[in-house]
Order: C-alpha cells, then structure tokens, then sequence
C-alpha cells in the first residue's frame, strides 16, 4: 500500500484541505473508488476505510494481479463532515455538482478539478453516493444513461438491482457523468444509510467491489456468487406521496414485499397525537427507498416501490 496526498488546498480560517489516496498494485490504472464527496456521507467513507484494509490485506498474500493499480480515496469534503454539514462549509456548495471542475474557479470547483485529474485516468470508476432526498435504500448500482454505460458489467458487483436512469442538466456536473464522458466506466453504489454506519449493508459494499475486483481479473479473492442483479429504470419505480405533514412512523423498511393497500406508515399530528393519515401501498411489490427522518411535509416522497414485473 502507498499513501499518497493526491490534492491540497490551502484555507484561510482553518487547516488546509488534504485529500489522500490509497494505491494497491503497480501498472495499469485498473479501478478508481472514491467514497464521501459530501460532508455527511459518512458512511461512504467508512466502506472505502474497509476496503483499504481488505486491499491491503490481499496485497500482503500476494493476492493483487500482476499489472493493475487500485486507488481507494475514501475522503474528499472532510472540512464539512467534522463541522456537521453536508456541503462545503463556507459557501454551501456541492463537490458532486462541479465536475470535471475548473482549477481557475470557484473552491469546490478546484477540488472537482484536482481530484478529476487523478480520478479520470483509471478504466473502472466506482463511487460510494448518497441520494439528496433522507432516506434508505436497498442496496444498488445506479447508472447514467450517457450511451457510455455497460449494465452488463454493473451485474457482476453481485448486488440485488442495477438501476438506470436517464442524466438530467444538473447530472452532467457528476463525478459518475463525467465519468463516462471522459471513458472511465462508472458505477454509483448505494447502501442502507448515509449520515450514520449501517454495518449489515456496508459489509455487503465491500464484498460487492471484492467480487467486481475478482470478476475483472485484478484481484484474487474467494467470495460468494451474490445477487443476480434485476435490472430497473428509475422512472418505473412507483413514488408514493405523503397527504398531510406531521410526525412520520415508518411500518416497512427497504427490501420488503408489500401488496396493495398495505399501510406502509402513519403521519401522526405532531402536538395532539393523533393520525392524520395512513399512506397505503398503491400496488404490490418491493420497497425500493424509505423516507427515514421523523418528520415529514406534505407532498413528499415517502417511499419508492419497484412493482411486480406481472404488472
């Protein structure tokens, strides 16, 4: 393993920003994971902090293929994460909006441009993210549809689903879009939780880039066969709505079957306790996202379901 400072940037009011990568092998720059671009992606960092260990384990017993570099960044806004905030602190902007960046700009826009300048020269780019509404996911690959993506190879990290989704303007200014442009394939994975360690779904982060390693020939690494992915696009997935805002009691969590009429959750009147609504489930199948916060407002996205494929 070799440490390296692969960004620094000075700061006025506090300590400098230094962004470190994790190199695993020498040769061809095989794959590229990059873990909390936001302050709050907590626990992205922590996967990418496991899987430098794994890593570095493996090299160790000789377990790395001959010819193929590794890079694990598991940090990039950590002057956000230890003040609590999920942007960058001094004008609240978001790294993830700034690529390919721009090293005369803005300060996040620098820091796009120097960690893209590193991160683009690798074959296979994958990216622990988080998703901008506050909730849990079943585990996933997400992919933009760029026509530059490869589903096929999205398969092969062995998770449950393979979402596509068509990029809108604001996504052209991705790590992952940006991505694909500049001909690095590119995966966002997604786990059970953001601010907070889930271990259950970080652990199934870390064996699904193990697998992917192996599965690509660059690492030698003896795991379980996982998941064969079901393939979705974001726009089948069914929103279902909160009616009323108040108080927000969860009864299902990610990954489970519902039917029709099911209720998912109650919104509860926050100063007289009772229930303002009961949000059924408008069809069957799988809770895809769960809205995880206490409370809600009227109209937002509680819950996201993948229906049943007989519908």
């Amino acid at each position: 393993m070799r440490k390296e400072l692969i960004f620094r940037m000075e700061n006025t009011y506090r300590d400098a920003l230094n962004i470190f990568g994790y190199h695993f092998g020498i040769g061809e720059k095989s794959t590229c994971i990059v873990g909390a671009l936001r302050g709050n992606e907590v626990q992205q960092m922590y996967i990418c902090s496991q899987l430098v260990r794994a890593l570095r384990d493996l090299e160790k017993h000789g377990n790395l293929v001959a010819n193929n570099e590794i890079l694990v960044i598991p940090s990039v806004n950590h002057s956000a994460m230890n003040i609590g905030k999920r942007f960058w602190p001094v004008d609240n902007t978001d790294i993830n909006r700034m690529f390919p960046g721009y090293d005369q700009g803005e300060t996040t826009q620098r820091i796009a441009a120097g960690l893209f300048e590193v991160v683009q020269q690798y074959n296979y780019g994958i990216q622990f993210a988080s998703f901008y509404m506050r909730g849990n996911f079943v585990p996933h690959v997400r992919m933009m549809e760029t026509g530059y993506e490869n589903a096929s190879l999205a398969n092969l990290f062995g998770l449950p689903y393979v979402v596509l989704r068509k990029p809108r303007p604001v996504d052209t200014l991705t790590l992952n879009y940006n991505w694909q442009i500049w001909n690095t394939n590119a995966f966002s994975v997604y786990t059970n939780a953001t601010d907070q360690i889930d271990e259950a779904s970080a652990r199934q982060a870390v064996a699904a880039v193990l697998r992917f390693l192996t599965r690509m020939g660059v690492i030698r690494y003896n795991s379980h066969a996982g998941y064969i992915a079901t393939t979705i696009h974001e726009e089948e997935l069914t929103n279902v709505r909160s009616n009323e805002a108040g108080i927000f009691r969860r009864r299902v969590e990610p990954g489970e079957e519902i039917h029709m009429g099911e209720i998912m959750a109650d919104i509860i009147d926050p100063c007289e306790g009772e229930v303002l609504s009961s949000i059924a489930a408008p069809t069957d199948g799988i809770v895809f996202f769960a809205h995880s916060q206490p409370l809600v407002m009227e109209n937002a996205v509680l819950f996201r379901i993948i229906r049943r494929l007989h519908e």
